[in-house]
């Protein structure tokens, strides 16, 4: 049967969901030190629980993205982790030199044994790619082609090249990666349009928009992978991304998250509105209990948390669930009580297919 006539949810993933981490690293109001020291304790918790992978955001010029070079807070990561996978969601491709983003893959994956994950993107806000001097009208473009350059950096010893916006001649690639023939390729997706590139490059996906256009999304990927004939064995995660609170009471879940989600959500929109450009997540909705109504977030109890991500792989056609666990002014002690609520109560439930007819084992 093909893939696109069977009902897709969790196929690809040996049956079972994996669970993922994606961070903004948005402003907490603490002192920027203070606050990546506790970010990674945080992560220490994530890798002890049993995630999957660590996605960190790239914004520049605005409070949402205290992390605006990746790969420097990765490579604490690479040392205080031990199991779990990271990487940028996404490099924003167009402001970097190819070469030197070539050569912090290959260290990033060397001082990690292999973990890295690669997420390329040409960056949703024209406001920050333009600070850069970069053009966003050429950035599909140049996406594609900068992204056909590591590629090649990373799986030749001479790296030679000829393109629209590159040219590279005879350039010795000394440094390697662990991982071969690259690292994984991650994408952000707003589109179902954007999965015709994803799925020529085996790109794992992920998604913030709510379930019904996240289905879209996975469908167009599943019909662009049966098109060119790839087996249902290899397919990538296709993931939705979702703010996660837990916590004992419904109410003391929602107390912090109607508090934290105000913060990250002005945050989202600062350069748009400061720039007059239309918000490129309009969907976004200004409260927290208006994105929990529409799917795009939870709050609440283990117990109810189990059968809304259920509820989200099943209407969405996923088989990556990622939590967006920290963000706005959580403190370390609310993210931590979320990791220890999904890791015992949640989680195991998917891993040991417990959880009904949601297709995870």
């Amino acid at each position: 049967m093909p893939i696109s006539e069977t009902k897709f949810a969790g196929i690809g993933a040996g049956g079972r969901l994996k669970f993922g981490v994606f961070d903004h690293m948005d402003n907490t109001g603490a002192p920027v030190g203070q606050q990546y020291e506790r970010r990674l304790q945080l992560i220490e918790e994530y890798d002890r629980s049993g995630f999957y992978a660590y996605h960190l955001a790239e914004h520049h010029g605005t409070p949402l993205g205290f992390a605006p070079s990746p790969s420097v807070f990765l490579a604490a990561v690479a040392q205080r982790t031990k199991n779990l996978r990271f990487g940028p969601l996404v490099y924003v491709v167009p402001l970097y030199h190819p070469l030197r983003l070539i050569e912090e893959i290959c260290m990033l994956d060397q001082m990690s044994g292999g973990r890295f994950e690669l997420g390329v993107g040409r960056g949703i806000s024209p406001i920050e790619v333009g600070f850069y001097g970069a053009d966003p009208a050429n950035g599909p473009r140049q996406l594609a082609e900068a992204v056909e350059v590591i590629k090649k950096g990373l799986t030749s010893d001479i790296l030679n090249h000829k393109g629209e916006f590159y040219e590279f001649v005879d350039v010795p690639m000394v440094m390697k990666a662990v991982q071969r023939p690259h690292p994984p390729i991650w994408y952000g997706v707003k589109t179902p349009e954007a999965t015709v590139w994803a799925a020529a490059n085996d790109g794992n996906v992920v998604t913030l928009a709510p379930a019904k256009m996240a289905r879209s999304i996975t469908d167009r990927y599943l019909a662009e992978w049966e098109k060119l004939g790839k087996p249902i064995s290899g397919l990538p995660l296709l993931g939705v991304v979702r703010h996660i609170v837990l916590a004992e009471s419904d109410e003391e879940a929602r107390r912090s998250a109607r508090r934290a989600y105000q913060p990250w959500r002005e945050h989202m929109e600062l350069l748009w509105k400061q720039y007059g450009v239309p918000f490129g997540l309009g969907f976004l909705p200004l409260e927290f209990d208006e994105w929990q109504k529409i799917g795009g977030a939870f709050a609440g109890t283990a117990e109810g948390a189990r059968a809304y991500i259920e509820s989200q792989v099943e209407a969405s056609g996923t088989n990556y669930f990622v939590c967006d666990i920290s963000f706005g002014d959580l403190t370390l002690a609310e993210a931590s009580r979320t990791v220890q609520f999904l890791a015992r109560d949640v989680m195991p439930a998917f891993q040991n297919g417990q959880n009904g007819n949601s297709g995870l084992a």
